[in-house]
């Protein structure tokens, strides 16, 4: 299948259905969904959507993937790494980093960690305080938010070993 990642700025509310697999509460979407850049994955020349992500500015270098989300039956086969891998190529040279912040389920944790990204902080308490009904994710009754990080280099080496492994696992 060939897929393509498009930005996308108008009628972001289109994606609504994708976007509530990554954040369940609608009204927390609206807070960084028109501030954010959108990013959609498809199948070239298709209309559905099999992946999205929303990155937002957070100022001083700082960027955020406030939402990465895939349909449910491209979930496993690597869409949401390969979006991962492009927004960070995306936003090298204009900041010092990517945060995502997370709930503490081990297989989301795992995901961005194998995505390069590693611990940065925590913030007690968030699920409770901002959703209006508890959040389960494997199992696993959402509290905190954990925040990870991962630096964006803009060398060249930096960004052939996020982007494409095995081009550079060759190249070398």
């Amino acid at each position: 299948m060939k897929i393509s990642i498009a930005v996308v700025s108008e009628n972001k509310k289109d994606f609504l259905d994708l976007l509530l697999l990554g954040d369940e509460q609608e009204d927390m979407i609206d807070r960084y969904l028109e501030r954010g850049e959108l990013f959609v994955l498809s199948e070239r020349g298709g209309r559905a959507a099999i992946c999205v992500c929303v990155v937002t500015d957070e100022g001083n270098g700082l960027f955020e993937i406030k939402n990465l989300a895939t349909d449910a039956r491209y979930q496993g086969l690597g869409y949401g790494s390969l979006m991962v891998r492009h927004v960070c190529a995306q936003y090298m040279g204009k900041g010092t980093d990517m945060l995502v912040g997370t709930g503490e389920s081990p297989r989301t944790l795992n995901f961005y960690r194998r995505c390069g990204f590693s611990y940065s902080h925590r913030l007690k308490d968030f699920f409770i305080n901002n959703y209006r009904h508890p959040i389960v994710e494997d199992g696993v009754v959402l509290t905190d938010m954990i925040y990870l990080k991962k630096a964006l280099r803009s060398s060249l080496s930096s960004c052939f070993a996020t982007a494409c492994p095995i081009l550079w696992r060759v190249r070398r």
